[in-house]
């Protein structure tokens, strides 16, 4: 008995050295959009998955269809990705050659917002009140799909307002100005975002319903990852990022800081909560 318990006991020492050293010789090629909602929930994983032995490889990418084309030819491995929204259609397209791994996070939400002072809550109230806004809905660059469906919603609700092309640099400084004179204003922006924090700013209420629900963000992969890496798919599964998190380091940002710095400022501060996630299932 006592020599089979030995031989138990060394099999099972065995096969955690032997995980933990696998861990340590794996290489996760993460990729990720520059932008302020996919950057935080990637530094976040990518501590995870450090603190678990692995060495992580971070590209950043600038347009969806190269990002998807890197992950289907292997170039990368797993990256973060709103799959039934922003980038729904290149998910569609590759969706047989990768496959989702967890959800990371959920609320992401794009609409026409105003100030909080602003004494209207639906976009069916903009008509009567065209004249306090000048006219116009605020708008960023042409081409993305909250400017898509801003338009939609201009048709929907046969709107008198220009929606006015432009950039989210010029949409911020449009709405910091107004903000700091008291006037009314309406924007076209998302959640999570720094400047619904920063603005206090409120959704108008959609009730056609033009304008997507909430939508998830989920850790994606190249088909076969999660079979192949059973250990830092648990890692990865185990991380949530709640959206007024990630509102809160990119307003960090906004205020100063580098992108690693605020998400070593809430790593730092949830250092807790990161050890349970890491505590969920050890190789």
């Amino acid at each position: 008995m006592r020599k089979f318990l030995t031989s138990i006991c060394a099999a099972a020492m065995a096969l955690a050295f032997g995980s933990a050293a696998q861990a340590q010789d794996k290489v996760i090629h993460m990729g990720t959009m520059s932008w302020e909602d996919l950057t935080p929930i990637t530094g976040i994983t990518r501590k995870v998955l450090e603190d678990k032995g692995y060495t992580v490889e971070v590209t950043e990418f600038s347009e969806w269809g190269i990002a998807f084309a890197a992950m289907t030819r292997g170039d990368i491995d797993i990256m973060a990705s709103q799959t039934d929204y922003v980038s729904h259609d290149y998910w569609v397209r590759n969706m047989n050659a990768l496959e989702k791994i967890s959800p990371v996070s959920h609320g992401l939400y794009q609409a026409f917002a105003v100030p909080s002072y602003v004494d209207i809550a639906s976009i069916e109230d903009l008509n009567a009140n065209a004249d306090k806004f000048g006219g116009k809905i605020i708008g960023i660059e042409p081409g993305s799909g909250l400017m898509r469906d801003a338009a939609s919603a201009v048709d929907a609700y046969a709107l008198d307002l220009e929606l006015v092309e432009g950039s989210t640099g010029a949409m911020t400084a449009a709405l910091k100005a107004a903000e700091d004179r008291g006037e009314w204003i309406a924007v076209t922006v998302w959640q999570p975002s720094w400047m619904m924090q920063k603005f206090g700013l409120k959704f108008l209420e959609d009730p056609k319903g033009v304008f997507p629900g909430a939508q998830s963000y989920y850790w994606i992969g190249t088909k076969g990852f999660s079979a192949e890496n059973p250990g830092a798919r648990e890692a990865i599964a185990s991380v949530y990022v709640p959206l007024e998190d990630i509102t809160a380091i990119n307003s960090a940002v906004n205020d100063g800081k580098t992108m690693d710095e605020a998400v070593a400022d809430w790593v730092g501060a949830h250092a807790e909560l990161i050890g349970r996630w890491e505590d969920i299932k050890s190789e």
